[in-house]
């Protein structure tokens, strides 16, 4: 049997250009000055100085680009071929790699084989198969160096809605340490339209 496969697979095999404009509308929004990294200063400000960490599904690389220049060790992975170009493009210094993460995929040998954070941004669970999600998070947490924390964060009315995540990720053998409904941690509330979770193993 097929291995499930993503919303974005199935996204970019019904229309090819998907991906050069995902990655055309980021250049267009840093060109205006937008503010595209606020994920990445939080994941800066927990993270030691020099951590090795990994962007799963790192789409152009506009967070792994900002904490490589932050002096990190850095790894992007991300299943579309077009972002990983155009991320090695715009974004060069981390080590990037084309890979899906619902694969048991291997780190080049001269890249970081834990990681002391791992950042899981841009909605990215939301785009993922659901039979998939348990295997990743299982598979991101086996990646966490002692200590590491994952950070991912991803918006209601996804078809994913959090209480399945937060069930996944306890099957996953992950601890949700903390979680809030912003990227600049604002309190998670009765009804919250988006979540940052911070786990651990």
């Amino acid at each position: 049997m097929d291995r499930p496969r993503s919303q974005w697979s199935r996204i970019v095999e019904r229309d090819p250009e998907h991906s050069h404009r995902y990655v055309q509308r980021f250049r267009d929004m840093a060109a205006r000055g937008a503010d595209l990294v606020g994920e990445a200063r939080l994941v800066d400000a927990l993270a030691p100085r020099g951590a090795a960490i990994l962007d799963a599904g790192c789409g152009p690389g506009r967070h792994a680009g900002h904490l490589h220049r932050a002096g990190h060790r850095v790894v992007g992975v991300d299943l579309d071929p077009v972002l990983i170009a155009a991320a090695e493009a715009d974004e060069p210094g981390p080590t990037y790699l084309v890979a899906d993460l619902a694969d048991d995929f291997a780190l080049p040998p001269e890249a970081p084989q834990r990681f002391d954070v791992i950042l899981c941004a841009g909605n990215v669970l939301g785009f993922v198969h659901p039979a998939t999600r348990r295997p990743i998070l299982t598979r991101l947490g086996g990646l966490l160096a002692p200590g590491g924390r994952l950070v991912t964060g991803f918006g209601a009315g996804r078809g994913y809605d959090f209480g399945s995540f937060f069930a996944d990720a306890a099957a996953a053998g992950l601890r949700v340490a903390a979680r809030y409904s912003t990227w600049d941690l604002r309190p998670y509330g009765a009804n919250p339209e988006f979540l940052v979770a911070f786990l651990e193993r």
